[in-house]
């Protein structure tokens, strides 16, 4: 049986935290900037030695893997930010299907715009499908506002919802593409009014629907979680 001195006191646990975060926000930053940053460049960018970002990661891949569960619960935050707002409104907004979409996509920007690096170093260091596990539980809310809104004659229904879904998503994916490369840059109201549209909502409305629901400042579901 383990005493209460085997285990590391509270203090380091938290040092330990703070020091895996700190790793992580210069990840990000030096991946972003070149993908083909190496761990010693992370560490000196971390102001770490070398040996402690080994300590935490084993490798490149420990490091992205890592980055992708942050990134898993930063998503799940996220969603839960969604539905207690859907739930908290009390106004009916949450019955129209339009701006249930506008308002997930809305939350969820912060999180792809801060993560949007992993998108691009996902299938490369973990596996053409981790990029499709990190985004199943969005991908599956946002087919179902999708079929709901279809049902409802809100969006086409030119295409299937699952088949729609994939495209919206897509679409999303695509403009966080152009935010990291550095040739647009989008508070999240842009991306959720071209959502709306790409969905069959016309563009009066979509805009209208986003302006109602989009207050500036930050965003709750833009806080990292270590």
């Amino acid at each position: 049986m383990s005493s209460p001195t085997d285990r590391p006191p509270a203090r380091q646990r938290r040092r330990t935290r703070a020091t895996r975060a700190r790793i992580l926000d210069a990840a990000l930053r030096e991946l972003g900037r070149n993908p083909d940053s190496s761990l010693g460049d992370i560490a000196e960018a971390a102001g770490v030695a070398r040996r402690t970002l080994y300590t935490h990661f084993a490798g490149r891949a420990a490091l992205v893997r890592g980055l992708a569960e942050d990134a898993v619960q930063a998503i799940g935050h996220a969603m839960a930010d969604v539905s207690a707002l859907d739930a908290g409104r009390g106004d009916g907004v949450e019955d129209d299907p339009a701006s249930a979409l506008a308002r997930f996509v809305l939350t969820l920007w912060p999180v792809g715009d801060a993560y949007r690096t992993l998108i691009g170093l996902a299938p490369q260091d973990l596996g053409p499908d981790h990029l499709s596990e990190l985004l199943a539980p969005a991908r599956e809310t946002v087919a179902g506002i999708l079929a709901e809104g279809q049902r409802r004659g809100v969006f086409h229904a030119v295409v299937p919802a699952g088949p729609l879904s994939a495209a919206v998503e897509a679409h999303l994916l695509a403009l966080l593409g152009t935010v990291n490369a550095g040739i647009w840059a989008d508070d999240g109201s842009g991306a959720a009014t071209s959502a709306l549209i790409a969905a069959g909502v016309d563009s009066a409305t979509a805009t209208a629907t986003v302006r109602r629901l989009h207050a500036p400042g930050p965003h709750p579901a833009a806080r990292r979680h270590h």
